[in-house]
């Protein structure tokens, strides 16, 4: 019976195999455009449309916490340096703050890491009330409208509410000085109380020209059927199993981890983006928070991403269309993981594959330097441009508010 059970095996390794090589053979056909109104979003300009005031600010909020610890640079949580960065020489910034449409307040909350490069945010929400205080103190803009025409970067795992851990950041909700700014964040998950309405939803931070340089021959075979690299589990802060991705990690482990057509390891591999150039489907499970790097690594690398998130909100979702590009699997249906990816007829795949070749969706999920048209800061431009005009109901009359400065877990409240 073993004997047999193997050459079955072989058979259908071989099956895909030779589909993958018909595939290849089609895939040379030119990119495709984004068709209706996402293309038209994804390729909006909003310079013109929008004028931005960016709060100059001590340097104790940002540039001497990036000096003390200069991994903050790399890091997945980077887009708030980086937008910084941008935003000063940005032909949208303003330094007339009574023309301004938008008010930007530069605190770079995720720049505390520990010896491991994972970032702390327990000190996270004292520094923001203390940049809060400070802007409400020496400018009257955000009195008229407790910061309803502000918006802030916050890429922690769970946005706002400032915690890694899902139950501690949903027991602390979102910091309660930034309830009525827009808030761009890498955390999207639907109905989810680390997620305001009106948020703008952005990719983690990937460094672009360290992908640039493991780019390889366009014409590479993509051999790979399935493939992961990353935890499984995390016995360190779920030693009893079953929290860590709600389990779905460990489900992709414990069912695939002999199955030939899926090519997953906990190693991290001097390869690892090369492979994912050879492989066409890419597994973008969730961690601890329902997104991670390997989305925008997939989107870049043309490996059509398997999302295994429930709930998720993608970056960009009104310009970048997720659905003609990735494969959504329910947490539940992982243990059928191999039996919905083999089911996907060829031509959805090549069409995915055209689409991911589509230059302008690479360029939207990169925070590149020097800046480039329709990048992901000119999406989060156009994001806060399409709120605009601001409805007259978030000014204030004189004397009123609605912010409790002192609402929030005691601890928040001391001074930073």
């Amino acid at each position: 019976m073993k004997i047999w059970r193997w050459v079955f095996v072989g058979l259908v390794c071989s099956a895909f195999l030779l589909r993958i090589d018909a595939m290849e053979l089609l895939r040379r056909q030119p990119t495709e455009r984004i068709s209706g109104s996402a293309g038209d979003v994804l390729e909006d300009d909003p310079v013109g449309r929008l004028k931005v005031f960016v709060y100059e600010l001590p340097s104790k909020y940002n540039k001497k916490i990036l000096q003390k610890d200069p991994r903050c640079l790399t890091h997945m949580f980077a887009a708030e340096i980086f937008m910084h960065r941008f935003l000063l020489s940005s032909p949208v910034r303003t330094l007339n703050p009574e023309e301004a449409d938008w008010f930007y307040t530069p605190v770079y909350t995720t720049c505390d890491l520990t010896p491991n490069g994972l970032p702390l945010p327990f000190k996270s929400p004292r520094m923001m009330r203390s940049a809060i205080q400070l802007i409400s103190s020496n400018w009257p803009y955000w009195n008229r409208t407790d910061g309803a025409d502000h918006f802030f970067v916050v890429p922690h795992d769970f946005g706002a509410c400032f915690h890694y851990q899902e139950e501690k950041a949903i027991e602390r909700g979102i910091l309660p000085m930034l309830q009525r700014a827009t808030l761009v964040q890498t955390f999207g998950q639907r109905n989810h109380v680390c997620l305001k309405e009106g948020s703008i939803t952005i990719p983690p931070y990937a460094p672009p020209q360290k992908m640039q340089a493991h780019l390889i021959p366009e014409k590479t075979p993509r051999s790979i059927f399935v493939y992961f690299r990353g935890l499984f589990y995390d016995v360190g802060n779920d030693p009893e199993g079953g929290y860590y991705a709600r389990g779905a990690r460990a489900a992709v482990w414990e069912n695939f981890k002999d199955n030939p057509l899926f090519d997953i390891s906990t190693e991290h591999p001097t390869t690892y983006y090369e492979d994912m150039q050879r492989a066409v489907f890419c597994l973008c499970p969730l961690g601890w928070a329902p997104w991670s790097p390997r989305l925008v690594e997939a989107v870049i690398f043309g490996c059509i991403p398997v999302i295994i998130a429930d709930d998720i909100v993608l970056p960009f979702a009104d310009a970048i269309p997720w659905e003609d590009i990735g494969v959504f699997v329910d947490e539940k249906d992982v243990p059928n993981l191999d039996t919905i990816l083999t089911s996907i007829p060829p031509e959805v795949i090549l069409r995915k594959q055209r689409l991911l070749a589509n230059p302008s969706m690479k360029q939207a999920m990169l925070f590149p330097q020097p800046v480039q048209s329709g990048d992901a800061f000119h999406q989060v431009l156009n994001g806060l441009a399409r709120k605009l005009p601001h409805d007259t109901s978030i000014y204030w009359k004189p004397g009123e508010k609605i912010l409790n400065w002192t609402a929030g877990p005691i601890g928040d409240l001391k001074p930073w």
